[in-house]
């Protein structure tokens, strides 16, 4: 079993908007509603990758040269976990939630929150793990009850066909699709009215996308990249940061969104990471890498020329790596060191296998120069005591953080993922899929009992009737004027509640 691994082939612009009005009415009939329906598609989507894993790799080889570790571990079980996760998790996450903090006079309306699909979405996916980046996403789209269009990344072509063949054999076509293509295909797209677009990728798109949506008050989750930050202070066990922060740049030849565009590193101990992290090299391509296995490629020439093109206008240091090859758009792990924040490997996202060490005299500058260079960025990695890597998350702002660790918070699949501002909006993995996919509707049911009590709301309004509305909801401070607790809540500060 399994289809081919094809060439790519754009969706004729003329077939774009009937394929999207297809979904868009399947939507309107709620066939996409029930749970079973739900619970079958995202058995079949498991069962599709299953069946497709060899081309899966295959495609994932022509396109990134993607080690079969990371192929399996980052694109191709982990979707399929996700499948399980998902449905084994569906029931649960869809039933009605009665609502919290209701005062005891509201209680006979039964407040609840049900989970609405959104209706029609569009998920516009990544090149770089372009599996996970698509159907992960997917799959929260269909737990939510919603009907999808997917739009793959061109550049990972071979992987984008797999995809199409997998939903077109596998999925109900009523419900969902997907279209091919550029900037021509995504225009035409992004020019249809959607209940919320999922984009995973670069700010400038995102700008774009961000922008024409707003046009219609069309919901965005942007899952961006971001100039993000390792910090190594002087009381960092320097054998695993250098480990931990060379897999980082590592994995996918550094084409992750997540690892770390620099790293700060107290220069007393400078030389001493330095020496691990060839150390690390060593180990981990005791053949050296360019004939590793486990080493991938850069995407494309636009993408090669773009990182080297910064390696070049760089003022930093090469100590370690540097070999290239543009016919076979291999880039070797190469430590830069810079001199300060303004070189072009830190003004900009490299978004490859570069490894910039900026040295620092201290924590004090390290964190200063962490937020001017990006206030928002997508991680930020701080190595060091509890009580170093406690001031970096206190003094910083970032879409996650891992402690002692390179992009790990990013490797959990149902722990909550995503930017915060310049580096995205929303979050997905987990139930977070499924609650970026659904809208959370308040709902409340007056008995005809009741009327007794809310008759104060219909005029003529009287004192009487104010007075027993300030009697049934008007909440008393707790404080007094100088924002000090009284009473009880004097008690319960005084005890540290």
């Amino acid at each position: 079993m399994g289809v081919p691994v094809e060439e790519l082939v754009s969706t004729p612009i003329e077939d774009i908007t009937p394929a999207y009005e297809a979904v868009r009415n399947t939507f309107f009939t709620h066939k996409t509603k029930p749970l079973e329906f739900r619970l079958l598609q995202l058995r079949q989507l498991y069962w599709a990758i299953t069946d497709n894993t060899e081309a899966l790799l295959e495609a994932l080889s022509k396109d990134l040269n993607k080690p079969r570790f990371e192929a399996l571990c980052g694109e191709i079980e982990w979707c399929r976990n996700d499948c399980v996760f998902a449905q084994n998790n569906l029931r649960k996450w869809a039933q009605d939630e009665s609502a919290p903090d209701i005062p005891l006079t509201s209680k006979p309306l039964a407040p609840k929150i049900r989970k609405d699909p959104l209706g029609c979405v569009l998920v516009i996916g990544a090149f770089n793990f372009p599996l996970q980046l698509s159907i992960g996403p997917f799959i929260g789209a269909i737990a939510g009850g919603n009907t999808a269009i997917l739009k793959p990344s061109e550049l990972s072509s071979h992987t984008a066909m797999v995809m199409q063949r997998m939903i077109e054999d596998y999925l109900d076509p009523s419900a969902y699709r997907v279209i091919q293509g550029a900037i021509p295909e995504t225009t035409a797209l992004l020019d249809l009215k959607w209940d919320k677009i999922f984009y995973t990728g670069g700010i400038r798109v995102a700008k774009i996308i961000a922008k024409k949506a707003a046009e219609t008050l069309t919901p965005v989750a942007l899952e961006l990249g971001g100039k993000n930050p390792a910090i190594v202070t002087k009381n960092a066990d320097l054998h695993l940061a250098a480990r931990r922060l060379l897999w980082a740049k590592s994995m996918n030849a550094g084409q992750v969104c997540i690892s770390q565009n620099y790293t700060m590193i107290d220069q007393s101990v400078l030389p001493a990471f330095i020496n691990e992290l060839k150390a690390a090299m060593k180990t981990f391509y005791p053949n050296g890498l360019r004939n590793s296995p486990d080493f991938a490629r850069i995407v494309d020439s636009r993408n090669y020329d773009r990182i080297t093109g910064m390696l070049d206008a760089s003022k930093g240091k090469i100590l370690m790596g540097g070999e290239r090859d543009e016919k076979e758009r291999y880039l070797e792990l190469t430590v830069v060191q810079i001199d300060n924040k303004d070189d072009a490997l830190v003004a900009d996202e490299t978004f490859g296998p570069i490894v910039t060490v900026l040295p620092v005299s201290d924590l004090d500058q390290a964190i200063q120069i962490a937020n001017e260079v990006s206030v928002t960025p997508l991680g930020i990695y701080p190595f060091g005591t509890n009580a170093e890597t406690a001031r970096v998350l206190d003094e910083t702002r970032s879409g996650g953080a891992s402690i002692n660790d390179g992009m790990f918070h990013g490797c959990q699949p149902t722990l909550a993922f995503g930017g915060v501002g310049e580096s995205g909006q929303g979050s997905y993995r987990g139930k977070a899929s499924f609650e970026c996919f659904t809208h959370r509707r308040s709902v409340v049911k007056t008995p005809s009992w009741i009327e007794g009590l809310l008759d104060i709301r219909y005029p003529p309004f009287s004192e009487k009737n104010t007075k027993k509305f300030q009697s049934m909801s008007v909440l008393k401070p707790n404080f007094n004027r100088e924002g000090r607790p009284t009473g009880l809540a004097w008690v319960l500060s005084f005890l540290g509640y």
